[in-house]
């Protein structure tokens, strides 16, 4: 991360459909966004020039505001070429890129549906999400005291903002603890996900991982499933209760900006990074560089 405040760096951002000064780029106090969570956004990352994945992340945009009841005024093909103006008007070669999409400042209550839909797009500098001697022997995780809720009761399946305000006070916990990050049950006491990131377990040759009826299926965790898939692994996606923690022999989670990281520690358990987290981590990183265009 930069040592310079995010509001305070230079460089250009796309706010409802020009490029603005990166210090202009403001939304009122009283916008419905932040005071009501109507909030949607995207984690994205470019290698070499290129926004990995890019589309998938911008359709899932558009359907995490449409189960938020809101429309984004862009279509997925505008967004990518949004995207890749920010990428470009900033220099950026391999970049973090964050779409956010929000309810505007016009009425302020739970209800504004005639609130003007605002959207936005930045991109900085970010190399890996942890730190990089301590990823390659494995991150440490706590158990975080909150779940991710019930689908009856939140919109799991959106990429909204507000599902996020757990994640941060469950990591907040963990790093006072001396933690990198926690790991989240669900409302039934199974094994769910990190607080910004999927989490994978092996076991006699097979992959195991949570099912994604409760949190958000990301485009990481699916790519690398297909990749685990195209070596020959067994992905079992089923659910997972705590006391199974033990009888793993590897954890890793997934992430756009975890991207395959391995776990050493869960807790009381333990992990050895190995030859299946090894090989993700340099199938993933393969798979996400640039494609050379035949000529």
């Amino acid at each position: 991360m930069s040592p310079i405040s995010f509001d305070q760096q230079d460089g250009w951002i796309w706010l409802d459909g020009a490029l603005t000064p990166w210090a202009e780029a403001r939304l009122h106090v009283l916008s419905h966004g932040l005071h009501y969570g109507s909030s949607v956004f995207e984690g994205e990352r470019a290698y070499g020039g290129e926004i990995f994945k890019s589309l998938e992340h911008s359709e899932r945009l558009l359907r995490s505001a449409e189960v938020l009841d809101f429309e984004i005024p862009y279509s997925a093909a505008e967004i990518d070429a949004a995207k890749r103006l920010v990428i470009a008007q900033n220099g950026l070669v391999d970049a973090y890129v964050r779409p956010v999409a929000w309810r505007g400042s016009e009425m302020m209550g739970v209800s504004a549906q005639k609130n003007t839909i605002h959207l936005a797009i930045a991109a900085w500098e970010w190399p890996s999400y942890f730190d990089p001697a301590e990823r390659l022997k494995g991150i440490r995780l706590d158990i975080a005291d909150y779940r991710r809720p019930d689908p009856m009761t939140a919109p799991c399946h959106s990429k909204a903002a507000g599902l996020y305000m757990i994640c941060t006070i469950s990591k907040h916990a963990a790093e006072r603890k001396g933690y990198a990050d926690a790991l989240m049950l669900d409302w039934q006491g199974r094994v769910a996900e990190c607080t910004g990131a999927n989490v994978f377990f092996t076991r006699d040759g097979a992959i195991h991982t949570p099912t994604a009826d409760c949190f958000l299926d990301g485009i990481t965790r699916r790519t690398v499933i297909d990749l685990a898939r195209r070596r020959g692994f067994e992905v079992i996606e089923r659910r997972i209760m705590p006391d199974e923690l033990g009888s793993f022999n590897e954890c890793f989670i997934t992430g756009t900006a975890a991207e395959v990281t391995p776990v050493s520690e869960i807790g009381p358990h333990r992990y050895q990074p190995g030859d299946v987290t090894r090989t993700l981590m340099e199938d993933y990183m393969a798979e996400v560089q640039p494609r050379a265009v035949a000529a």
